[in-house]
């Protein structure tokens, strides 16, 4: 099914909002839980397109997984040794997290596996993660260009790799650590830059022993992990779509609860309160390992800034919607060294430059980020290219723009966002949706 949202101009944004579990830790949760000893109990499991396709994807590998059942999930790990050769092609869907995660951890089995997933997933590079996994042992084939499907040739003796990152990629970094699980030996990766540190954290909650030296994360094969009960924070990249939101529309005042505030996902608050948003943090605490926090967000004049370099990994995801703030900030925005963002569910440097264009915005792309002059945002219709975060910003847009935005192919939202438009428009959003 095809989807457009249509978002009426005007509006603010109020009161408490409680946007869906992270995705990111929901992914990792269901895979850690799978392949530990005993019993994980997950609170606050993000019932999203993506995360469920992980579930659907161990459930195949022989785990019992109980639930979801209003963000409660149970699973009955199996151990490091106890997954079970699959009996079809694995189906990752738009999922790039499960694909390269998984094929990390499915590098080390005794059987074979194959991963898939949709067009655009097929379109995503693997040969990052198939390259180091190679240097380790593994036997994985790629589609041309490195592309999905991928077929991974188990091979339980795995050997330890110290590998530089030539991406700053926590996908990567996690395929690997994953796959270093079951290496002989103590694999060390050393990143260019910091990035989201999930994995590490929740292999330490889970009692495996995790070496982070500098720029450097090592660990030892041949472990061990044990259950234990995860509790999801609300989701820091989805919670960002409205801190845009507020911080442009007049008379806005709201309260992001729960948030996760883990220092390498919290680059876009950074950057936002560098273009003069009033974020204010309360209710600071850590649970499960993560810190946690409430976030309210007024409204306030921004300006166009240069992004910070050292602050683009730590906000990789959010480009979308901080492209928007910029597009309504005064004077110019500019972004370097983002070239990630070419191959993420779409293009998103030009499929945003395209969308802001629509809207009357002045936006130049570059080979790494974009040029982006601020000023009034007009009407008009956007192609989101099936890119839910896409789709999600231009929502936002809505807020400051002088006359209707229409929103096309937007069905994928439910991957990482399930019930957006409702709760959007229960805080103050004009949006309505509707088949297209």
């Amino acid at each position: 099914m095809t989807l457009a949202f249509t978002v009426r101009p005007g509006g603010a944004l109020r009161g408490g909002v409680r946007v869906p579990g992270d995705k990111s830790i929901s992914h990792r949760a269901i895979m850690l839980g799978s392949i530990a000893r005993g019993t994980t109990r997950i609170d606050g499991f993000l019932e999203g397109a993506d995360a469920l396709a992980t579930m659907s994807i161990f459930r195949a590998l022989g785990v019992r997984i109980d639930g979801p059942d209003r963000g409660r999930v149970t699973v009955h790990g199996v151990g490091m040794r106890g997954l079970q050769a699959p009996r079809q092609v694995l189906d990752c869907g738009n999922s790039g997290t499960s694909m390269r995660l998984i094929a990390g951890l499915l590098a080390a089995q005794p059987f074979d596996a194959e991963l898939d997933g949709d067009a655009s997933l097929r379109r995503r590079p693997m040969g990052r993660i198939a390259d180091p996994l190679a240097r380790m042992g593994a036997r994985i084939e790629t589609a041309a260009g490195g592309r999905p499907p991928l077929r991974i040739r188990g091979n339980p003796r795995l050997r330890a790799i110290d590998y530089a990152l030539p991406v700053a990629s926590a996908q990567v970094k996690s395929a690997l650590l994953l796959a270093a699980l079951y290496a002989e030996g103590t694999t060390r990766l050393t990143e260019p830059a910091p990035t989201r540190d999930h994995t590490e954290r929740m292999l330490a909650g889970l009692g495996y022993a995790v070496r982070r030296d500098g720029a450097s994360v090592a660990l030892a094969g041949g472990g061990e992990l044990r259950a234990a009960d995860i509790e999801v924070p609300a989701d820091f990249s989805s919670a960002a779509f409205f801190m845009v939101g507020a911080s442009i529309a007049a008379g806005s005042d709201v309260t992001l609860e729960h948030v996760g505030l883990n220092p390498t996902r919290t680059g876009a608050l950074e950057i936002l309160r560098l273009m003069g948003a009033d974020v204010a943090l309360a209710n600071e605490r850590e649970i499960g390992g993560e810190p946690v926090g409430d976030l309210r967000v007024r409204a306030a004049p921004l300006t166009g800034i240069e992004f910070p370099e050292r602050l683009v990994p730590l906000a990789i995801d959010e480009f979308p919607a901080l492209f928007v703030a910029a597009a309504c900030a005064r004077g110019r925005t500019v972004l370097r060294g983002a070239a990630e963002l070419r191959v993420k569910e779409s293009d998103r440097i030009q499929v945003m430059a395209d969308g802001l264009a629509a809207l009357g915005a002045r936006a130049t792309p570059t080979a790494d980020g974009m040029v982006i002059e601020g000023g009034a945002l007009a009407g008009g219709t956007v192609e989101s290219h099936g890119d839910h975060r896409v789709a999600m910003a231009f929502a936002m847009a809505g807020l400051a723009a002088g006359a209707p935005i229409t929103i096309r192919d937007c069905a994928n939202v439910a991957t990482s966002f399930p019930g957006f438009v409702g709760l959007a428009r229960s805080a103050g959003l004009r949006i309505a949706e509707a088949p297209a």
